[in-house]
């Protein structure tokens, strides 16, 4: 099908819809689909509802570039870090498409190398009391340490009208870090602890632990994805520090840095991440960084200690 006038041809059925002679194509349904990682059999009710939401997005632009919001310096400088990141990521894809995944023998050598993932798994059963922080007191932390039961601490709660959420968790020794999994291990059952976590206060009794093995052909998919994820990152890392070898780095304004070029360079390389704040009851109970070698754990859940166990 031709326009008039010699414009150039277009196949049939590529314009999905006309929004004041701006056109919606089959190409930017397909993105948006595919952004939106919807499943085949959703995809023909997608496809409408993401038709309809592209054509109010064109309404928008249009009456944004009529008031030529599109020339604001503030939405101007958005769209290029946008472009920005766009085009960094396309670079690093890329550079790290190549990655073979990871084969049946390094699954298995995982495997058998973190028992306590797999073949020794444990189940740990734990009942938590929420507070909110600012109740948190010496008080409430000597009630805790004579305390025999969470219920002990939970009368204690309502004698002195201390307001309260309860809850129960279960998780394993792939979901924590191995310095976590190793300190509950440690714990007698009934044992509590405190876990701090911003305005609020977990008070955390440790029920039960459980044998919960696993096995390889269970474990494998997740193993697979942990080790091909790992080598991912390892090999963006890796093209990251050879650009910045190559490259001529200058650190100009030291307000913001603070340091001279050499200095702010290796620190950016190497800050840890910040770590939780966690406070005993009886026992210490430290929340350690995100270990390398939990392929189920939970970013979030292992930054955050127990606390992120809900």
């Amino acid at each position: 099908m031709s326009a008039c006038g010699g414009s150039k041809e277009k196949k049939a059925g590529q314009t999905l819809a006309s929004v004041n002679g701006e056109e919606i194509t089959v190409l930017q349904l397909n993105e948006e689909l595919q952004r939106a990682n919807v499943s085949a059999v959703q995809q023909e009710a997608a496809s409408k509802q993401l038709l309809e939401s592209l054509i109010d997005r064109q309404l928008l632009q249009s009456e944004a570039a009529k008031e030529k919001l599109d020339r604001e310096p503030k939405v101007v400088q958005a769209i290029e870090r946008a472009k920005s990141l766009i085009i960094a990521q396309a670079y690093m894809q890329k550079r790290v498409g190549t990655i073979t995944r990871p084969t049946k023998a390094e699954v298995e050598k995982y495997f058998t190398s973190n028992p306590q993932f797999f073949s020794q798994r444990k189940q740990f059963d734990m009942r938590e009391l929420i507070i909110a922080t600012a109740d948190m007191n010496d008080d409430l932390k000597a009630a805790m340490d004579s305390a025999k039961s969470l219920e002990d601490v939970a009368a204690w709660l309502d004698t002195h009208k201390v307001k309260y959420g309860r809850a129960q968790l279960s998780r394993t020794s792939a979901d924590l870090a191995p310095e976590l999994s190793g300190k509950l291990l440690s714990m007698p059952k009934g044992q509590l602890f405190i876990i701090r976590e911003g305005d609020r206060t977990l008070l955390i009794s440790l029920a039960d632990v459980k044998d919960n093995p696993v096995t390889l052909d269970a474990a494998s998919p997740q193993i697979e994805q942990f080790l091909f994820n790992k080598k991912s990152k390892e090999a963006a890392d890796a093209e990251l520090a050879r650009l910045r070898a190559a490259a001529k780095i200058e650190y100009l304004n030291k307000s913001v840095t603070g340091k001279d070029a050499s200095a702010a360079a290796s620190a950016a390389a190497s800050a840890p991440a910040p770590a939780a704040a966690v406070t005993p009851a009886a026992p210490v109970v430290v929340a350690p960084a995100v270990p390398a070698s939990a392929p189920t754990a939970s970013s979030e859940a292992n930054d955050r200690g127990v606390a992120g166990l809900k």
